[in-house]
């Protein structure tokens, strides 16, 4: 079984891009959704991001209150980094643990969406990345679309690995500026080059 890591910019796609390669019958996991979960009320995740940035970042009912934190670690790159290292290494064992748990001999390739694959250094546990793309302006606008602001937009691009180094250092990149068919084409596309390897 190849192990193949899709990763991206924020807003660069990635998740229709891994419902594509899903519909197509490949296994995906989603690292942000193991990100949620490590963090979520009752863990030792959530545990531990209380006691590093302290009990304003709850919500009424104890949860993490994601926009509070994120304004905290998307201004100030070492309280990210602090946050990295609490979240990353259980995310981490959670995708081994799923790897591990999928039939090799009748899966012949299985996705990881691991949005921060480069900046993290994981590129190296995977036997090919594709890059979802889009350009940077495409982004900025994706993310106004969310809610955000265009400087909290831009902090957001600035805390990752520019999109055009993602491309170069890519084995796949799936362009997704234009229409959900062009997308989905290219998805196809790299889903036949992938299992011709």
């Amino acid at each position: 079984m190849r192990r193949i890591a899709l990763t991206g910019g924020i807003a660069t796609g990635k998740s229709h891009v891994r419902r594509q390669f899903e519909e197509l019958g490949v296994p995906t996991i989603d690292a942000d959704t193991l990100a949620r979960e490590a963090v979520a009320p009752g863990t030792e995740g959530l545990t531990a991001v209380v006691h590093e940035f302290g009990p304003d970042i709850l919500d009424p009912s104890g949860a993490l209150d994601r926009k509070k934190l994120g304004a905290i670690v998307f201004a100030h790159d070492q309280a990210r980094r602090r946050l990295e290292a609490i979240v990353h290494p259980a995310v981490q064992r959670a995708e081994e643990e799923w790897f591990s748990s999928l039939d090799g001999s009748r899966t012949p390739v299985a996705i990881a969406d691991i949005p921060l694959l480069y900046e993290v250094g994981r590129d190296r546990a995977f036997d090919v990345a594709i890059v979802a793309a889009s350009d940077p302006a495409v982004q900025i606008q994706r993310l106004i679309k969310r809610g955000l602001t265009e400087s909290e937009a831009r902090q957001r691009l600035a805390a990752q690995l520019p999109i055009e180094e993602k491309v170069r250092r890519a084995d796949y990149v799936i362009w997704t500026d234009g229409s959900f068919e062009e997308t989905n084409r290219q998805v196809i596309e790299v889903h036949e080059r992938l299992l011709s390897l």
